[in-house]
């Protein structure tokens, strides 16, 4: 079977291309040219090709969807936190982009498209903690609204054309690989700014908790999303537990034997205050279930880190 990776140079996607390659998949990788490959020993592997290209271009998504079984698409051109600054741009790039893309694997003759969506943006205010797949849908931003829109398109080609698919409500993905100069992802920010000595920026008090997952768990839970669907294709995929920014920074600290310089300002208005997955569908319908536990997961980062393995991305 051959798997398209849109975004496969990037932090889930490194990992997920080796893991595919390891379990004996031909694997094809589209991604921007320029993009530095965020991990994986995988360019000069037999079963590896790389497609460079723009994911808004119809001929470059067409030329990468050819001859491909299965798509993941783990693309997105913008962030929660500025996305409502240019919600066109969102939903021109991200929407339009995917459903382009979707008519084209039809096209093609893709039999599934496996896309990673965010648990932590597409229910918006909770009403219930842990959160449920059938929790209300409230985006606060134009990012988690692009997402579930394209969620539903996906749900509009099965019904009307039979295109399988799954869907990935990710809580907070951290690991190798991450990049620790990025604008999100709090664990990779945090340690790299501990680890160089700098003031950490914490928007509130420090207890805004969220539900953190280790990219291996991740990656096992995209694997376990090949087989084709049954009666459920959307998925919350977290580790079920919630941390607030003060316990990352605690956890941090720990691990490293450093001290984190903390600069509290005054909150956000879109930052949910409590956001947990509730993973018991995943574990019922994929088999799946969280196996790495959050200090360890820490620790593997860290030691990825003081190996001097991040040296491209910090």
């Amino acid at each position: 079977m051959r798997s398209l990776v849109l975004g496969g140079r990037g932090f889930i996607g490194a990992h997920l291309v080796d893991a595919l390659l390891g379990q004996g998949h031909a694997v094809r990788c589209f991604d921007r040219p320029n993009v530095v490959d965020l991990g994986g020993n995988h360019s000069s592997h037999p079963r590896f090709e790389l497609f460079e290209g723009d994911f808004t271009s119809e001929a470059d998504i067409s030329g990468a969807l050819q001859d491909c079984d299965v798509c993941y698409h783990l693309v997105s051109t913008t962030l929660p936190k500025s996305s409502n600054a240019d919600p066109v741009f969102d939903v021109e790039s991200n929407l339009v982009g995917t459903i382009r893309m979707l008519t084209l694997a039809l096209e093609a003759g893709v039999k599934k498209v496996i896309f990673v969506s965010s648990g932590g943006t597409v229910y918006g205010e909770p009403t219930q903690v842990p959160i449920p797949e059938t929790h209300a849908t409230d985006p606060v931003c134009s990012y988690g609204i692009a997402k579930l829109a394209i969620e539903k398109y996906l749900a509009l080609f099965h019904h009307l054309h039979g295109l399988d698919y799954t869907v990935l409500r990710l809580a907070n993905p951290f690991g190798e690989g991450q990049r620790t100069h990025a604008s999100q992802g709090a664990i990779a920010v945090f340690l790299g700014k501990v680890l160089r000595d700098e003031p950490i920026e914490i928007w509130g008090d420090g207890s805004v908790v969220r539900d953190y997952i280790h990219v291996a768990d991740v990656v096992q839970a995209l694997l376990a999303a090949l087989e084709p669907s049954t009666q459920e294709h959307v998925f919350n995929i977290g580790s079920g537990r919630g941390h607030s920014l003060n316990e990352v920074l605690d956890t941090i600290e720990k691990i490293t034997g450093r001290v984190a310089i903390r600069k509290y300002l005054p909150g956000r208005g879109f930052d949910v205050p409590l956001s947990v997955l509730n993973i018991d569908r995943a574990k019922n319908v994929l088999g799946w279930a969280p196996a790495v536990g959050f200090e360890e997961g820490v620790e593997r980062f860290v030691k990825w880190m003081q190996d001097g393995q991040g040296s491209r991305v910090v």
